[in-house]
């Protein structure tokens, strides 16, 4: 099963990146240590921080209407997300045990973890046509192989640039000189 665990905001993680502090230094240790632990164990499939809602946009539906775009910050910093992970596991109790050895994310504060399980298609099987399944099943597919791809990518050029051969031909190249015409 699949869940999302959501980091809640705090006023203080709304202002952007903090000052250095050692407790700072502390967490991120911690927290790095914490997230070796789940994508050893399989769990961790992926992670990343939030920038502040001064940074992001609404957008709002009412009927057939075009949406409303409305600019951040938005007001009620309670309900808003500072970070995220998506894990795998095998249910919402292992989600929470797996929660429990989390760091506080926010040193100095009170810092709250929310966990919400995905819907899986199947779960949709009396809403959704054949055609709406296959076509689920289709993108599903597509995006495993564009994700191949760009893993692929990024392992070859994380190669290249490691090549030892490759860095001491560059430091060894010697710079081109222009050659001065008389006139």
């Amino acid at each position: 099963m699949k869940v999302l665990v959501f980091v809640k905001a705090t006023p203080n993680s709304e202002k952007g990146i903090p000052a250095p502090t050692e407790e700072l230094q502390k967490m991120f240790n911690d927290m790095g240590k914490f997230n070796e632990k789940l994508v050893k164990a399989g769990v961790m499939q992926e992670a990343d921080g939030l920038k502040p809602s001064s940074f992001g946009k609404r957008l709002k539906f009412s009927g057939s209407d075009t949406p409303t775009v409305i600019d951040g910050p938005f007001a009620e910093t309670k309900e808003l997300v500072a970070g995220y992970w998506i894990w795998t596991v095998k249910s919402v109790e292992e989600a929470v045990e797996w929660a429990k050895q989390c760091p506080n994310p926010m040193p100095g504060e009170e810092g709250v973890l929310e966990i919400r399980p995905t819907f899986s298609m199947e779960e949709f099987d009396e809403l959704a046509t054949p055609e709406i399944v296959e076509r689920n099943r289709r993108l599903e597919k597509e995006m495993a192989r564009r994700k191949k791809a760009k893993a692929k990518l990024k392992t070859k050029a994380k190669a290249k640039a490691k090549s030892p051969a490759r860095r001491s031909a560059a430091r060894k190249k010697p710079k081109p000189t222009r050659a001065r015409s008389r006139k």
